[in-house]
């Protein structure tokens, strides 16, 4: 028995599952692990009951009924599960806070125990005495769940269970999923047109970023036949353009984008696309920052390349001449002439064992070339068979210490010349490998000092200052005039064209990344200057006092429900994403900026508003019990009604 203490109680677990494996127990440290394995399933077990037995304390009752306003979308409560209508849907978003998961993920877990405990009960059972793993559920959730005959789900699963508990031996996941789609397919063949239509209505386009920066995977949920003829069209684009260095899936991909982004040849009306793009000052100047797109981390390349595309403005970089194979040929080179001059340690040098080892060979090598080897005697042995040392020699005088002769002679070619040769040419090779092992240790360290040299080139270069530069005042005195120049053109570039939106400037905290204001081009002209009409037209003559002027600050409250403009770019660039703990939702464009106080007992300002997605701004206004808190420094504190809570900060910059 295992005692657990939580806070001022104490819980007994049960003891753990002892059920033999099919294959029997082994012995030593793999019987340890065959024990945690059972345990494992058994403590996965426990937690699904526990999950659904939660499930039961939070129906739907409370919510808001289907078609109230406010509630949940006819296309989203279709699309969810019928095992988890009857359950609040502000469940999930408890279950986000209580096992750090994302909410998708909360929801298939919710969706998962309750399969688990309502229509598969044996399999559960099965799971907590250790015959099944939790990698054996996912086929059984997937077609024996659906089964809507009670009576008919509770035989397959008897089967199932049956048929592993008499095999006596390993049953990996796949195994066991062929089993139960051909016993599913002989008792309940009747159904798979409904599953499939079930499937249909699943269907949809999603994106992911992939582990590389900068890249991200499309994935697309079609039919079977719709998917074939998918991927067949855009092979058969590929293949008519003709062939220019990439590779056929390369080429799809580019013609899938060609066709979606850019249908110039079709009579569909012209889309845009909103991209909220983030960069650093550093990586426009040409810095190694990493920026943003739509909230994914890309190299500061891609976003220059981006925005150079949509602007026409060419953001001005100066990096270090890249080494090409010519320089590093010639550097090889004279570094070994170099080096073969030297013949000797330099006073005061460590060198390493493979240093030693390059030197000996070189220097091998050098007087091999001097000819100091030449003056060896040409070996002669007979040509017969290796003398037997014990036999004397017949024309020989008899005596205790009589041999034959260690080389008689004998024509050139026999079987001693032969070995010598042999041995000649092993010597030959090994002398080669030495050669070239010692050539490849020159080639490395010449290597290694060209990459160090362009490395200090680099960051020596404008661009190497700037990635080093502790702040964007000094980033902006590391680069030419040119590069300032550029970056002004980029932020004095308006709204048409390639971009939906004046460029903004973000100023933040060098400490915490904490937004402090946003702000553009034309508005630091004109707090740059005292406000006359004289001096708006030319700021760069103003030269009165400017202590009266306003400065950079949050924008300030609206006088009504609304946040004017400059107040919803601020709110909306300082949250990024919703605020709820746990979700990575984007702030939708429009609308779900909320009042933590209600307007109008609270203004309408950027201390009283927080970005959210649109489920969870729902969330925020109907699930029961819960509570959310906004101090004036930005932090959200969300209380579940299970007493969990759990804050998020706007993220830095």
């Amino acid at each position: 028995m295992i005692e657990c203490v939580t806070g001022s109680s104490t819980a007994v677990l049960d003891p753990p599952a002892t059920t033999p494996p099919g294959v029997g127990w082994a012995s030593g440290p793999l019987a340890e692990v065959q024990a945690a394995s059972r345990e494992i399933s058994r403590q996965t077990a426990l937690r699904y009951r526990a999950i659904a037995a939660f499930a039961a304390t939070r129906p739907a009752s409370a919510d808001r009924a289907p078609g109230e306003p406010g509630t949940m979308s006819a296309e989203r409560w279709a699309a969810r599960a019928d095992v988890l209508r009857p359950v609040s849907e502000w469940a999930t978003q408890e279950l986000v806070i209580a096992l750090d998961v994302t909410s998708q993920r909360a929801e298939d877990e919710l969706e998962r125990a309750l399969l688990l405990d309502q229509r598969l009960p044996l399999v559960l059972d099965a799971l907590e005495a250790g015959v099944l793993h939790p990698g054996h559920l996912w086929c059984l959730l997937e077609h024996v769940a659906p089964i809507g005959d009670d009576a008919l789900r509770t035989r397959i699963q008897a089967e199932l269970l049956d048929w592993m508990g008499a095999r006596h031996r390993v049953t990996t996941p796949a195994q066991l999923g062929d089993r139960v789609r051909r016993v599913v397919a002989r008792h309940n063949a009747r159904d798979a047109a409904r599953h499939l239509t079930d499937a249909i209505r699943r269907r949809g386009v999603t994106a992911r970023p992939d582990r590389c920066e900068g890249m991200s995977v499309v994935s697309a949920l079609l039919t079977t036949p719709e998917a074939a003829a998918l991927v067949a069209a855009l092979g058969a684009y590929a293949d008519a353009l003709p062939a220019d260095g990439r590779s056929r899936g390369q080429t799809m991909a580019d013609c899938l984008l060609d066709l979606v982004l850019r249908p110039s040849e079709t009579d569909l009306p012209p889309v845009q696309v909103v991209l909220s793009v983030i960069a650093p000052l550093g990586a426009l100047l040409g810095g190694d920052q990493p920026c943003e797109i739509d909230g994914q981390v890309v190299p500061a390349e891609t976003v220059r390349a981006l925005l150079a595309a949509l602007t026409g403005h060419p953001l001005v970089t100066t990096t270090a001449p890249a080494y090409d194979d010519a320089t590093e040929d010639a550097t090889t080179d004279a570094a070994a002439t170099d080096e073969d001059a030297a013949g000797s340690i330099p006073d005061g040098a460590v060198l390493t064992e493979d240093e030693h080892f390059a030197r000996w060979a070189e220097d091998l090598e050098r007087r091999i070339l001097a000819g100091e080897f030449d003056d060896r005697p040409a070996p002669c042995f007979p040509d017969e068979p290796l003398p037997d040392p014990g036999a004397r020699d017949p024309g020989a005088s008899p005596g205790p210490d009589s041999s034959p002769p260690p080389h008689p002679a004998g024509p050139p070619d026999g079987w001693w010349a032969r070995a010598d040769r042999a041995i000649e040419d092993a010597g030959d090779a090994v002398l080669a490998a030495q050669q070239a092992l010692g050539r490849a240790h020159r080639l490395v360290a010449t290597a290694a000092r060209a990459d160090a040299a362009d490395e200090t080139a680099w960051a020596h270069s404008a661009a190497g200052r700037v990635t080093a530069a502790p702040d964007a005042l000094t980033a902006l005195g590391a680069v030419t005039d040119e590069a300032r120049q550029a970056l002004a053109d980029l932020l004095a570039t308006t709204g048409g064209g390639g971009l939906a939106d004046r460029p903004r400037l973000v100023l933040t905290d060098a400490l915490t990344g904490a937004l402090l204001g946003l702000t553009d081009l034309p508005e630091l002209r004109r707090i740059g200057t005292c406000g006359r009409p004289a001096c708006r037209r030319r700021p760069e003559h103003c030269d009165h006092d400017l202590t009266g002027r306003p400065g950079l600050r949050p924008p300030a409250e609206s006088p009504g429900y609304r946040p004017g403009a400059a107040l919803d770019r601020h709110v909306r660039a300082r949250d990024r994403r919703c605020r709820f703990p746990g979700c990575r939702r984007r702030v939708p464009r429009t609308g779900e900026l909320d009042h933590a106080v209600a307007w109008p007992a609270g203004p309408t300002s950027a201390a009283n508003l927080t970005g959210y997605c649109t489920g969870h701004h729902r969330g925020k206004h109907q699930a029961p019990g819960w509570r959310h808190t906004l101090a004036p420094n930005g932090t959200l504190t969300v209380t579940t009604p299970s007493g969990l809570t759990a804050s998020t900060e706007p993220p830095p910059y």
